[in-house]
C-alpha cells in the first residue's frame, strides 16, 4: 500500500479545498514543485497531483507546473499520478510525455466510455479513472456538477476498459479531515472484485483522512491499495515520514 502526498494546483499554487468548494481555497505554499521535492526527500513512492483549474474549465493551465513536479522528483525514484482536466489521448499523451507514470481521468471517461480503454490500450497500466462522488453518486468538471451516474454503474467498466487504479474520493469528507468512509470503501472494493478484478486494478482511498489513526484505520482495509492525504500533511496533522513507516511495517508483515 502506497501513501499519495497530495499537490493541488490553482494558478500555479499549492492549494486545498473543502468539499470541491473553489470559495474555501487556502493557500499552502507558492512553490509546489518544492513541496514535491520534500515529500520525495521524505520517501515517499508516488506525489498525487490535480490541476484544479483544469478540472472545472478544461483549460490545462498549470501543465507546466505538473511536468517540473515530475522532472524534479523522477531522480529519486517517485512517481507522479496526475489529474484534473484529462478530457481526451491527446491530453493524456502530454502528461504521460512530459514524465507523468498515471494520468486520471474523470468526468470525461464518465461522458465517454471507451476513454479508459483508448488510453490504456496506448499506454497499459498508466490511467487510473477518478470516482469523485456524494453519497454514491459521481460529480463532474471539478465536483461542481452531478452526473447521475453511481459508483457501481462505473467500476466494473473501468476495469474491463483497463484502469490501472480507482481514486475514490468521498466530497463530503475531503478536507474536513473527520476520517475516511470505511464501510464505503470496503464495498468499493468488494465491487472490483465482483467484476473480476485479479489485482490488476487497485483502490485508492481519498477524502477524510486527519491523522495517523485514519491511516492505521485504512491500512487494515483488506484490498485497498494506497491512501491520498492533503490537508492534514499541510496543517500538520499528519506526518508524511510517520504514515510512510506505518504503511511500510504492513509490508513487511
Amino acid at each position: 500500500m502506497d501513501l499519495y502526498p497530495a499537490i493541488d494546483l490553482i494558478g500555479g499554487r499549492c492549494v486545498r479545498l473543502v468539499e470541491g468548494d473553489y470559495a474555501t481555497e487556502t493557500v499552502y505554499d507558492d512553490d509546489p514543485v518544492r513541496v514535491a521535492a520534500g515529500f520525495a526527500a521524505l520517501g515517499a513512492r508516488w506525489i498525487h497531483v490535480v490541476d484544479l483549474d483544469a478540472a472545472r474549465t478544461g483549460d490545462p493551465v498549470n501543465r507546466r507546473v505538473v511536468a517540473e513536479i515530475a522532472s524534479t522528483v523522477a531522480p529519486d525514484g517517485v512517481s507522479v499520478q496526475a489529474g484534473g482536466g484529462v478530457r481526451s489521448v491527446e491530453d493524456a499523451a502530454e502528461l504521460l510525455d512530459s514524465g507523468v507514470a498515471r494520468v486520471v481521468v474523470g468526468t470525461a471517461a464518465i461522458e465517454d466510455p471507451t476513454l479508459v480503454r483508448r488510453i490504456a490500450s496506448r499506454w497499459p497500466g498508466r490511467v487510473a479513472m477518478g470516482l469523485d462522488h456524494r453519497a454514491g453518486e459521481v460529480r463532474l468538471r471539478g465536483w461542481t456538477e452531478r452526473s447521475g451516474r453511481r459508483l457501481e454503474d462505473l467500476v466494473g467498466p473501468a476495469i474491463e476498459g483497463g484502469a490501472a487504479a480507482l481514486i475514490v474520493t468521498d466530497i463530503a469528507r475531503d478536507g474536513r479531515m473527520a476520517g475516511p468512509d470505511l464501510v464505503g470503501l470496503a464495498s468499493v472494493i468488494q465491487m472490483t472484485r465482483a467484476a473480476g478484478n485479479q489485482g490488476a486494478c487497485c483502490v485508492i482511498a481519498s477524502g477524510g483522512v486527519g491523522s495517523i489513526d485514519d491511516v492505521a484505520a485504512l491500512v487494515v482495509l483488506d484490498g485497498l491499495g494506497g491512501i491520498i492525504a492533503g490537508k492534514a500533511i499541510y496543517e500538520g496533522r499528519l506526518d508524511v515520514g510517520g504514515a510512510l513507516t506505518l504503511l511500510s511495517s504492513k509490508e513487511a508483515r
